[in-house]
């Protein structure tokens, strides 16, 4: 799941819009169970490094022979790495709990971040929040205590995971706004990359574990699977307006369970598929008060 820095204006190709933001959907969902699938056999530290290599490795070789090293340039390099360590927990938080949590409910429950966002950006970004927001807020927040009801399987501590996930990418995402003013997209979405590539690096030597050739194939599947999702949906949003494709967003949850589904055998409890469904539709009602 991904919020682009600064969507342009003048969008006039709308079906070719959600065409891009459905695939770019259906990219994350697999790009997160390949990470559940991948972390049933090697240590999360691993398959973190790997999306985060792969995924610079593939800006570097498209961004850099236009741009050179000037794409690097930061107004704002402590920020900048402030907002690279956010994405890094988004990272390790939803990958770790995708072992204990089924891919639906834990994307459902990542899907808090535009009401978390919503919430925070009174005290850090001084925004206003109008009634309709803050009741948004709280109903997507209920859609969750639906989902770990007590006595239901999910009612674990294991759910804050995917919780803190939320967390990290909901400081991501403000940060995000702010460092729209000072630097492009493409040096904010290169620097996380390299940075938080070389933090796994020096990390991931202590949890090395040589791959299958299998194995090692879908690692390099998880890295172009994220990659490309960022770019179809930075590209969505030069076709049509946000408010237009914020509810096929929404889309990943559902390719999330097929895929649940499909590769794990897991169909979701009436319950969490009631809170899903919440959750979902506090989201599209705070899109909505955005909108006007």
């Amino acid at each position: 799941m991904s919020t682009p820095s600064s969507p342009l204006s003048g969008a006039s190709h709308p079906l070719k819009g959600i065409a891009l933001v459905v695939l770019a959907t259906f990219l994350f969902a697999s790009h997160d169970a390949l990470s559940k699938y991948l972390s049933g056999f090697y240590p999360i530290i691993m398959i973190v490094w790997v999306r985060y290599l792969v995924h610079t490795l593939l800006m570097a070789g498209i961004f850099l022979p236009q741009s050179g090293l000037r794409v690097l340039r930061s107004k704002r390099p402590l920020l900048q790495a402030l907002r690279a360590m956010c994405l890094l927990g988004t990272s390790l938080f939803f990958t770790t709990g995708l072992l204990f949590i089924p891919l639906a409910e834990a994307t459902a429950v990542n899907f808090l971040t535009p009401l978390i966002v919503t919430a925070l950006s009174v005290p850090l970004l001084g925004e206003r929040v109008s009634r309709g927001q803050w009741i948004a807020v709280i109903a997507g927040f209920i859609g969750v205590l639906i989902i770990v009801h007590p006595g239901g399987d999910l009612f674990t501590p294991a759910i804050l995971l995917p919780f803190c996930s939320a967390l990290c990418f909901s400081c991501y995402q403000l940060l995000t706004r702010r460092l729209s003013e000072v630097d492009s997209p493409t040096t904010s979405n290169f620097f996380a990359g390299l940075f938080n590539t070389l933090i796994m690096s020096a990390l991931v030597p202590f949890f090395w574990q040589l791959p299958e050739v299998g194995h090692g194939l879908l690692m390099l599947a998880l890295g172009g699977c994220g990659m490309c999702a960022h770019l179809f949906l930075t590209q969505a949003f030069r076709h049509a307006a946000p408010a237009l494709l914020a509810p096929f967003g929404y889309g990943q949850i559902v390719f999330a369970g097929l895929l649940g589904y499909l590769v794990f055998s897991h169909t979701p409890e009436t319950a969490a598929l009631v809170g899903i469904v919440v959750i979902c539709l506090s989201g599209l009602a705070a899109a909505w008060q955005n909108r006007r």
